[in-house]
């Protein structure tokens, strides 16, 4: 997002903004698990290095849902 404040972002494009933020998460979940079985890494290796990153998008998502119910209301 580009935007320089809040009043300028609009509850559309928030939400577009949000739902590719979860397919993004969706998407390194399912791809890196998937890379992880053929690697035949365990999936509490592979969570143990992907649950950093998890853990910033869901920060974000957070961020962004807080931001749509301001905006929104």
């Amino acid at each position: 997002m580009t935007e320089a404040s809040n009043s300028t972002v609009t509850p559309e494009q928030l939400a577009e903004v949000i739902a590719e933020f979860e397919q993004y998460r969706d998407r390194l979940y399912n791809e890196t698990m998937a890379t992880a079985k053929k690697a035949k890494l365990s999936k509490k290796l592979a969570m143990a290095q992907l649950q950093p990153q998890l853990d910033q998008i869901d920060s974000k998502l957070e961020q962004l849902r807080n931001q749509y119910s301001t905006v929104n209301s």
